[in-house]
């Protein structure tokens, strides 16, 4: 057993108490939702959200991607972020001067690889809704990033993602545990991904994992694995694979660097590693301790390795980087069992069929 994760694992089960005061807040909060003392406000408007209901990597951000791929050349779409870790406040619009600093790391992301889409920043979404469609009037659906747990908005479709490692049905609230909402919060939820599957999941471990979630007969459940495209260089158009013949350095801010590190134990000849927190906004410092690190790596093939969301917050440094073999490397979600269709058809529908009918 490995005694870093023994002694966090201990430690955790400590702040029990303290875990059990954050979840009657939580269980209070979604009450007063519930029973209408709180108010959350619905809009005459296709609005996805897309969420979870613990803390941690569940793939948000690549299935934010999955639904622009899938929806942006068939419809005026936009996505509003919380800007998570940005310099500004309020409601922000990305446009051609935009910076990670300016609508945070993820947003920012959005913006690089789908051009036509527009990407706002807000953390009152209730208030950036309005001043996005006044904004883009042409807008036919608006995708909300990492909202569920927010309730102030009622969006129309709900997705809820839940990591096949960390399942919310198995979980505990923080600081014990990972929730930052309660189990029942997963009944609001029109679809249920779990992702980051194995590859090779079978049909009765499917069957095991729908048993053990329990979805409610109105939820679409679907399975998800990740999927990396081929690494290419953070300023140029250069392409690279991961060889065996490679030693690589993995620079790291996401929440859940696991699966990538898998990928390299799999496909690498060793990989070295420099952490650091989600969201981390890299120093000019921190890019000289990086290029030290490759430096002293002894080997002829190799390469150091980053996130696309990681990279966001590197590019500032453009100029240094022009000749640093640093190169970025694409996730994706892939539907298993054939169901990407399913899925596709389950979010154009409620697109092109939506009618407003409010909460009584």
């Amino acid at each position: 057993m490995n005694f870093n994760n023994f002694f966090l694992k201990s430690f955790r089960i400590l702040l029990l108490p303290f875990a059990l005061v954050y979840g009657l807040i939580v269980m209070l909060r979604n009450w007063l939702y519930d029973k209408k003392y709180i108010t959350s406000y619905e809009f005459n408007f296709p609005i996805i959200c897309v969420g979870n209901i613990a803390v941690g990597g569940t793939g948000k951000s690549p299935m934010v991607e999955y639904l622009l791929a899938l929806l942006h050349t068939q419809f005026h779409i936009a996505t509003l972020s919380r800007g998570y870790k940005r310099k500004t406040k309020g409601y922000v619009l990305a446009n051609q001067n935009t910076t990670a600093l300016d609508i945070g790391d993820e947003p920012m992301q959005f913006h690089l690889k789908f051009p036509d889409v527009a990407v706002a920043a807000g953390e009152k979404r209730v208030l950036a809704i309005p001043e996005l469609l006044q904004d883009h009037p042409k807008l036919e659906a608006i995708i909300l990033d990492d909202a569920f747990q927010h309730r102030a908005v009622e969006a129309g479709l709900n997705i809820l993602l839940t990591e096949y490692n960390n399942l919310y049905v198995r979980d505990f609230f923080l600081p014990t545990g990972d929730l930052r909402d309660e189990w029942a919060s997963a009944k609001r939820s029109d679809i249920i991904i779990v992702t980051k599957c194995p590859a090779d999941l079978s049909t009765d471990q499917k069957q095991r994992l729908i048993r053990r979630i329990h979805p409610l007969t109105t939820q679409k459940i679907f399975f998800t694995t990740i999927e990396y495209g081929t690494p290419y260089h953070i300023i140029s158009s250069a392409t690279r694979n991961v060889t065996q013949k490679d030693e690589v350095l993995l620079v790291c801010g996401i929440a859940n660097p696991k699966p990538l590190k898998e990928y390299l134990l799999q496909n690498a000849n060793t990989y070295y590693q420099k952490d650091y927190p989600d969201h981390y906004i890299f120093s000019i410092d921190d890019l000289n301790e990086i290029k030290t690190t490759f430096q002293d790596i002894d080997a002829e093939n190799k390469f150091i390795l980053t996130t696309e969301k990681d990279a966001v917050r590197l590019t500032k440094f453009k100029d240094e980087l022009q000749d640093i073999p640093l190169f970025v490397i694409p996730i994706r979600h892939r539907f298993l069992f054939d169901e990407s269709e399913q899925f596709n058809t389950a979010v154009i529908s409620f697109i092109r069929n939506f009618k407003f009918i409010p909460t009584p």
